[in-house]
């Protein structure tokens, strides 16, 4: 399965809910968790209160008019006719919709890999900075105390894997949190070669010292660039064509020349790998009940697994502000109030005295930041 371009279709007609209380709301998802397993689905609206802007705002419309998922393939065709290695389009446009233009061998798949990697270059060090916030420690909670049994993320900035690293081996933390679309975390080559995307930093500060001294500059005046939730930021007026992306060290080891590489997530036209698609189902088929939280379900490889849940008879709760893909369907239980009003002590009432007196708890449930963006 390729993931498509994310759409709520209803958008447009969207009103909102009957407002819920916090006391109500936290009741209710205590009442949620209390019994059976549960298998939690989470999306961009959990890292907000981190600093990274969500795709959406609370209407269901992009935060950043100027975002788009895809630049049209005639587009960049057409902006690259006139040369072989000719500046790609200047706009405003994030530019993770074209897999197969950022895997080509050739040309135009050069000059797309330049524009990716310098733009992702200035954005990585704001997501590689960034610290989990109140929610995703209260998850880790959850977690700790097996209410979550397995943990299915849209996100790709890794902070679920963080708020929880200092309790969990990597081996469990892969047995119980799955990143449905990958992370920015990691980055591999064509042929399958993985380096730490920190490495990878550092190689593209090396082959690009006028770069580096920028992002020193932004890094020591604080004034960095608008960063979005998929690591890339914003550029206007910028040539692209000087710009190195270095070798594949593994394989220039083995006699080959190889500059094609990508981060360790999957770009909308791309597949998802079947493990991951399969490990996703039996996931929620595992679990007696699935949690839905800041996520508006647009893409399909997340609102499938929610049909899935629904086809089986699983008892379904959405916790999230604004417009989902699933508003109207039969069988969700829909809380619409901000997450960090209500989920540390939704685990508070649900764990009652535990919550205190287990030091465990009582710190992850005392930890994690609440720096929403401010624009």
């Amino acid at each position: 399965m390729r993931v498509s371009v994310p759409t709520i279709p209803h958008v447009v007609s969207w009103t909102p809910t009957n407002p819920v209380s916090p006391v109500a709301a936290i009741e209710r998802i205590a009442a949620f968790l209390a019994s059976g397993t549960v298998t939690l689905l989470t999306g961009a609206g959990v890292s907000v209160d981190s600093g990274i802007r969500a795709y959406r705002g609370k209407d269901g419309r992009y935060m950043n008019p100027n975002y788009k998922y895809v630049i049209q393939r005639s587009q960049y065709i057409s902006a690259c006719s006139s040369s072989p290695i000719a500046n790609p389009p200047q706009a405003n446009l994030s530019i993770v919709g074209q897999y197969h233009e950022l895997i080509a061998d050739n040309p135009r798949g050069h000059v797309f890999r330049q524009r990716y990697w310098l733009r992702s270059y200035l954005g990585y060090p704001s997501v590689r900075d960034t610290q989990p916030n109140t929610t995703h420690y209260a998850l880790s909670a959850l977690q700790h105390t097996g209410h979550i049994r397995r943990l299915i993320t849209q996100n790709v900035d890794g902070l679920h894997r963080q708020a929880i690293a200092h309790l969990w081996s990597d081996t469990r933390t892969e047995q119980h949190i799955l990143e449905l679309h990958g992370t920015l975390h990691r980055v591999h080559c064509q042929l399958g070669h993985v380096v730490s995307r920190d490495v990878f930093q550092d190689r593209l500060s090396t082959s690009n010292p006028k770069w580096k001294a920028f992002v020193d500059e932004l890094e020591a005046t604080g004034n960095k660039p608008r960063t979005n939730p998929d690591g890339d930021v914003e550029l206007e007026g910028v040539s692209y064509d000087d710009f190195v992306v270095p070798e594949c060290l593994e394989c220039r080891a083995q006699g080959r020349h190889n500059t094609n590489q990508k981060p360790d997530l999957i770009f909308f036209g791309e597949s998802i790998p079947k493990p991951i698609k399969d490990r996703s189902f039996r996931d929620v088929e595992l679990s007696d009940k699935l949690f839905l939280i800041g996520t508006t379900l647009a893409t399909f490889s997340a609102f499938r697994l929610v049909k899935q849940a629904l086809d089986l008879g699983k008892p379904v709760l959405l916790l999230n502000v604004g417009p989902t893909r699933a508003d109207g369907l039969k069988g969700i239980d829909k809380i619409e109030i901000s997450m960090s009003r209500v989920m540390r002590d939704a685990v508070r009432a649900l764990l009652g005295s535990r919550a205190r007196n287990d030091p465990v708890i009582d710190n992850l449930l005392n930890n994690g930041l609440h720096k929403p963006p401010l624009d």
